[in-house]
């Protein structure tokens, strides 16, 4: 069957219309890669839009790459990405495995009180007074310990759990195998999917976390990544970057040199994302098709 005119009209119109969309979302990166790029005295005339490098300069990068608080924050956040991750995983497939199973005493309250969490808090300062008080302060523990279980992965997690069979989990029994075991080399490789959606929900999470750190870290050489971003973008504290140079020279460099910072700061995710994608629509569904 042939389409008609109005659907041939529609399905044009939906591709301008989505191609406008992609557009307005994928420029705001595109200028901000041509702006690092871009000689800063000609960066600095240049009013509108920007199609392409003006000039062509990696003198922001160098100086970017060459100052110790970016390589430090750098260091800290693989760190905390990292730690972070073995933490957030443990914490969160345990829960979900015993949320899943039948017959535990109790799971239904459990799970509620669990729930609840993601509607109300003990606020601000009972939190602070408890990292506090739990001697974390100023240290990158602080950045990973509150943040080892979150409430929607771990719902997310165990609902993936109640769809795997349960035949699978009494095998397992009657060969001797623990509950450990049957998590670690059962329920967790038969989970790959929605074990990459946690990979990537909590990286970004602690990649892009600089509230905590805020509150928590005062040695700048503890500082995340995020955190050095925000003195740079926010605080306009680029003075430590830009040592041994003229106030002329440095007018000139600043320009281009916070669009660098936000390159450097934001390519890993990005590199990252494309290889978890095929997993991330997946593992979302079957996260979603019991409750």
């Amino acid at each position: 069957m042939k389409d008609s005119v109005g659907r041939r009209s529609f399905r044009a119109l939906n591709g301008l219309v989505l191609a406008l969309l992609s557009l307005v979302t994928v420029y705001p990166i595109v200028y901000v890669v041509f702006a690092s790029l871009s000689n800063p005295a000609e960066m600095m005339a240049h009013r509108g839009l920007l199609l392409a490098p003006l000039g062509w300069s990696l003198e922001a990068y160098k100086v970017v790459l060459a100052n110790r608080m970016i390589t430090g924050g750098y260091v800290n956040t693989l760190i905390v990405v990292i730690a972070g991750l073995t933490v957030n995983l443990l914490m969160t497939s345990l829960g979900a495995y015993f949320l899943s199973r039948q017959g535990v005493l109790w799971r239904n309250a459990i799970m509620m009180l669990i729930v609840f969490t993601m509607f109300f808090s003990g606020g601000l300062v009972p939190y602070y007074l408890t990292v506090m008080g739990l001697h974390l302060g100023n240290t990158l523990w602080a950045l990973i310990v509150p943040t080892a279980v979150n409430t929607f992965n771990l719902i997310l997690m165990r609902t993936a759990f109640l769809g795997i069979p349960g035949e699978i989990e009494d095998s397992a029994h009657l060969d001797g195998a623990s509950h450990l075991t049957i998590l670690f080399r059962i329920f967790l490789p038969l989970s790959m999917p929605v074990v990459a959606v946690m990979i990537l929900y909590y990286g970004v999470g602690h990649w892009n976390s600089w509230f905590n750190a805020m509150l928590f870290i005062r040695d700048r050489d503890l500082y995340p990544l995020q955190l050095v971003l925000r003195d740079i973008l926010v605080q306009n504290d680029t003075d430590g970057m830009l040592v041994g140079m003229d106030s002329f020279d440095k007018g000139l460099i600043d320009v281009t040199l916070k669009y660098a910072v936000i390159v450097v700061a934001t390519v890993p995710v990005l590199a990252l994302y494309p290889f978890l994608q095929k997993y991330f629509v997946k593992g979302v569904m079957i996260g979603a098709l019991k409750g």
